[in-house]
Parts: structure tokens; sequence; C-alpha cells
């Protein structure tokens, strides 16, 4: 294809996405790679340039395990989920809140655009509750598990949001929680994402990730096009598993709520999220709230 063909199937993208706002949860390779972190930065400049609302939500777990194991802390982990302690608590917002995010702000700067760096305690964002026990099956046996400070999700403020956004900053939050009493929580990216999704009334959420999109048993075929109700089948089945249902999860109920799309995509290969917003065919995985699978 030429390049002014590209452009021209790209207009009527960019015409459509004017003034929507979308959230792009960044996760996976781009956590710990500057380069692709920095590829994926510039590619969010560049979709806010040309009038999208842009809010971005970012992990940061393996950079928070090297930070402890560097601290002479070893993680502790119970059938996949962190137990997180005081101190671990202090090293995940160490890692999350000063060095992730004030680095994903300073990359925004580098490419032109205008980062404000929050975690869900600045305004009231995110008000969570203490995770209660889990119950989790450990060599065989049921145990009951407390994760700590570990945080599920309340209420969105999204207000604070909604004044950035209007004076064209793009927000980068860092998934720390505040409770009611004013005691931080660590929680999900891939949930706080979605929730303030929802919040925003977002035209989009968008996770990207190390993966291709949302595959089939087989792992050889990447679904374009799904609806929420085959989603929601692919996990029950177990086709979609491990670190992925938080991440088809999340989605599923943004859409389930409001949010007109989500998607599932690379973010390791370059401009992926360029081709997924403003091609045709896109190169992860797009789910609505009707069937299509494909």
């Amino acid at each position: 294809m030429k390049r002014e063909d590209v452009l021209m199937e790209a207009l009527p993208y960019i015409q459509k996405f004017h003034g929507k706002t979308m959230v792009i949860k960044l996760g996976g390779h781009a956590m710990v790679d500057p380069a692709i972190l920095e590829m994926a930065i510039r590619d969010a400049v560049l979709l806010q340039l040309v009038g999208i609302r842009l809010v971005l939500v970012h992990g940061g777990g393996p950079e928070i395990t090297d930070k402890m194991k560097a601290m002479g802390k070893e993680p502790r982990f119970v059938a996949g989920l962190r137990i997180t302690d005081e101190e671990t608590l202090e090293i995940a917002q160490m890692v999350l809140v000063g060095k992730i995010n004030s680095n994903i702000v300073s990359l925004i700067a580098k490419s032109g655009g205008k980062g404000i760096g929050l975690s869900g305690n600045d305004g009231n964002l995110i008000i969570a509750r203490r995770m209660v026990p889990q119950r989790v099956r450990v060599e065989g046996k049921e145990r009951e598990i407390d994760l700590g400070h570990v945080g599920e999700i309340e209420e969105i403020n999204p207000s604070i949001l909604h004044t950035l956004l209007d004076s064209g900053y793009i927000p980068v939050i860092a998934p720390i929680a505040i409770d009611r009493n004013g005691q931080s929580l660590n929680i999900n990216a891939d949930t706080a994402a979605g929730e303030i999704a929802i919040a925003l009334r977002a035209y989009k959420l968008i996770n990207m990730t190390d993966v291709d999109g949302i595959m089939d048993a087989s792992r050889s075929h990447v679904f374009r096009r799904l609806g929420v109700a085959e989603a929601e089948g692919l996990m029950e089945r177990g086709v979609v598993s491990e670190g992925m249902i938080p991440k088809v999860s999340s989605i599923v109920r943004a859409v389930n709520n409001g949010v007109s799309f989500g998607h599932v995509i690379n973010g390791n290969i370059p401009h992926n999220l360029i081709l997924e917003m403003f091609t045709d065919e896109g190169v992860g995985t797009m789910i609505t709230a009707r069937d299509q699978v494909s």
C-alpha cells in the first residue's frame, strides 16, 4: 500500500475519534524495556495531537519484584497472588509512583505532549477496600490467604481527570488506591483501567500487552473481532486463562457498562497502537457488545 493510501485510510478514523476519550493500559514488556515504552508513548502522543483525549494507566509488577530482590526482600506469591505487607506496599509505591509514573510523564514531554502523573490517592481518584482473604488451592489443599495491602475498587472519582483532559493534558495513573480511612492499597492495573474507562464513559479501552490479541485454544489464530458473550465463553472454557483473565474481564465489564470498544494488542511491535486505531483490518482483537466472532 502506498503511503498516501495509508493516510487516506486513516482519515475517517481520525475524524471519527476526534474529541473522544480513550483509556490505554500500558503493560507487558514495555514496562521493563525503555525502547518499547518510548515507542508506545510516542504513538500515544500522536493520538492526542490528532484530537483524542487520552488517559494512560500502567502496571509494573516485574519491576516491583526486581526492586524487592535488590533490597534483599524475597517476593511472596501464593497461587500467583502477591502477598503485600507494609514493606512491599512501600516498595510498590516507590516503583509505580516514583519511578515508572514519572518516567512516562517525562517521555510524554520528550515526544511533545503534556503529561500529569497521578496515583489513585490523588483527588480520591480511586477508592478501594482491602480485599478479603482469598480461598486458593495450594498443593492440592484449599487455603485462605490474606493478601495484605491489596485492594478491590469501590469507586472512581473522575473529576480530576476531566479537568486535566479539558486542559490538554494526558493523565498517567499508577495503580495505587486509597481506602476510606486514608490507607494506601495496591490494586490490579487492568481492573483500574477498566473502571476508569467506565467512569469516564470512554469510547475505547485499549490493553497493550505481550501477545498479539485473544487467541484460540491452539494459539494459532488471533480473533480480530469478538462480542462480549463470545469473550466470556472463551474465559469459561479456559481458552483465555492466567494473566489474560483480568485483561479480558476488565474489557468485558467496560463494554457491558457503556464503553463502545475494547482492544487487546501487542505493545511490543512498533506502531501497533496506530495500526489498530487507524486501519480497517487492525492488528489485535476488538471486543464489542455485539457478537461478531472472526
